[in-house]
């Protein structure tokens, strides 16, 4: 028996436990933050660069496990929030990718795309300004959640507590957002076009009040003209000596040394800048102070669910990669921007009546060149040349234009053009397995998986099929789905050339730290492997509210209030 069959036997006999002895009072907030690519052993990589009141409260007075994985394939942003959020695989939550194509459209569709909700008095996507190739795919500027196919654990927040329950979500993502405040909350999210946080009708026909004032502060405009200076010392850090390497990202007018100027207010990538560097968490955090203040965020005995998604730390590795002095920087940075929301919140509410969460959406690959430094193989992949390998020159003889086969590849997906493929009287599987082989024999490539033997349940189990077979959902995943090698990615994307890119169900990117704190929960460093969709319902657990509609984990009985875990210790003994 697995040691995760264990604790499902065990939590059978256990949960009512749990749920019986809810003597613990609900806190009055919980906080979820989540830190967009946060790799799992950054903490203890770059701890040196820890002070006492971000990251250090959470390791002192919470849990750590510190082996917790995504066990899906698609490590991308909305799959990983979104399974934070349902504690589900994307195979029913439906976030299976950043984008994915409709079929129906003939276009890629973006994951909280909805044009039946338009911004709330704002522009939108400034396509030629925006470099984050899935947010310029999208056909419109409307957002919603209402691609998740199940509920979120911030619904059943507002379900359980009604609607006295507020819930928010904040980040300078929209998926970042929209994910983690679910159905029920309201989502804000920073607009690079007009550099200021913009929500949707989905949530708002206006804008409160307090939105304006704290645009009033001038603190995005603060950043105008100034630049990311180092923090301390190169000396003081890891890859101190490491400031220009030749893989990283020179982006216009930010360069790949310090210090990295932000440029003018007007300059048309100055907000764009900020979300690259350390900038981009601390207005988001500033943001999210302004809305506990207004909101009145823990202030009555009914919770309330405040999500934070913090996304520096993706632009930074992509332009940089985890290795690398900026990152390095960025992490020191972003503790000191942890600390400062984390004593506003117990200047409001009392960190010892919060439920603070933390993990990641997904981890990080190195760069090859980082990695060749030390002896390891790796490669960047090119989609583009596919067509002109001698395999697939083959299959254009064998059943003509293969081109005309191969419809759209959205990452991780190949699409087959279904209608050629039926006009031709081919067989859909032969054709989907034929593609898969020729793909396998490319260098680079590990696996593809047709999604017609995932249906038939013809591929045979391992962890990278399992993790294939978690990801897919048959209205929304593609064809095949490809898995690179190990420490191999796609590294061009519509002509910007990254450092790092994640989307791999291999160690680097399912890797992420779950470190929860709150009342009663007895601090503890637990290294047993536990996965992603077990944070959902660990927090319904502790608050005693039943868990996400489509959620497949377990509670962690370590992050459970000390008189819980103790009914639920004595109910596993007997």
């Amino acid at each position: 028996m697995t040691i995760r069959m264990s604790f499902c036997a065990s939590l059978l006999g256990a949960l009512s436990a749990v749920f019986a002895a809810q003597a613990q009072e609900a806190p009055p907030l919980v906080l979820q933050i989540t830190v967009d690519q946060f790799r799992g052993d950054l903490l203890d990589r770059y701890g040196r660069h820890l002070g006492d009141g971000g990251f250090r409260y959470l390791l002192d007075h919470g849990v750590h496990f510190a082996n917790a994985h995504h066990r899906h394939a698609n490590t991308e942003t909305i799959v990983g929030h979104t399974t934070l959020a349902t504690g589900t695989d994307p195979a029913i939550h439906g976030m299976v990718a950043n984008l994915w194509f409709d079929r129906v459209a003939g276009t890629q569709f973006y994951n909280v795309q909805d044009p039946d909700f338009p911004l709330v008095g704002a522009g939108g996507v400034d396509a030629s300004a925006e470099i984050d190739p899935t947010q310029r795919a999208a056909t419109t500027d409307g957002r919603s959640p209402r691609n998740i196919l199940t509920s979120t654990i911030s619904d059943e927040i507002a379900l359980h507590f009604g609607p006295a329950s507020k819930v928010f979500g904040v980040s300078v993502k929209d998926r970042g957002a929209i994910s983690m405040a679910g159905h029920a909350g309201t989502a804000y999210w920073f607009s690079k076009s007009e550099g200021r946080f913009v929500s949707s009708t989905f949530y708002l026909d206006a804008y409160p009040e307090w939105i304006a004032e704290w645009e009033a502060t001038g603190t995005v405009a603060g950043y105008a003209g100034q630049s990311w200076e180092l923090s301390d010392a190169p000396e003081a850090y890891l890859f101190g000596a490491n400031d220009d390497q030749e893989w990283e990202t020179d982006f216009p007018g930010f360069g790949r040394t310090f210090p990295h100027a932000w440029g003018a207010a007007d300059d048309r990538y100055f907000t764009t800048r900020l979300t690259l560097s350390p900038a981009g968490d601390e207005i988001t955090v500033d943001f999210a102070k302004a809305l506990i203040d207004a909101e009145g965020l823990g202030q009555d005995e009914v919770p309330d669910y405040l999500a934070v998604s913090l996304s520096s730390t993706d632009y930074v590795g992509h332009l940089f990669g985890p290795s690398s002095l900026e990152a390095e920087d960025n992490f020191a940075r972003l503790d000191r921007t942890l600390a400062d929301l984390l004593t506003h919140v117990n200047d409001r509410v009392g960190l010892e009546r919060t439920l603070i969460v933390l993990s990641a959406d997904h981890g990080a690959p190195e760069h090859p060149g980082y990695l060749a430094t030390l002896g390891i193989e790796a490669g960047t992949f090119d989609f583009e040349r596919v067509d002109t390998e001698p395999g697939f020159v083959r299959l254009r003889a064998e059943f003509g234009e293969s081109r005309d086969l191969i419809l759209n590849y959205s990452n991780p997906y190949l699409y087959l053009n279904t209608a050629a493929i039926a006009a031709r009287g081919l067989d859909k599987a032969e054709v989907e397995q034929v593609v898969a082989e020729e793909l396998e024999k490319l260098p680079g490539i590990a696996y593809a998986i047709p999604s017609s033997a995932l249906r038939a349940g013809a591929v045979p189990r391992g962890k990278i099929q399992d993790a294939v077979l978690a990801n897919f959902n048959p209205d929304r995943s593609g064809d095949i789905y490809v898995v690179f090698d190990p420490h191999w990615f796609i590294a061009d994307f519509d002509g910007l050339t990254v450092a790092s890119a994640h989307g791999s169900p291999w160690t680097y990117d399912s890797h992420v730290p779950i470190l929860i704190a709150g009342p009663g929960i007895a601090p503890a460093r637990v290294s047993r492997r536990v996965e992603t969709i077990d944070v959902a319902p660990t927090i319904a657990a502790y608050l005693g509210a039943k868990p996400p509609s489509g959620a497949l984990g377990l509670p962690l009985l370590e992050a459970l209030p000390t008189s819980i875990g103790q009914n639920a210790a004595g109910a596993k003994a007997e």
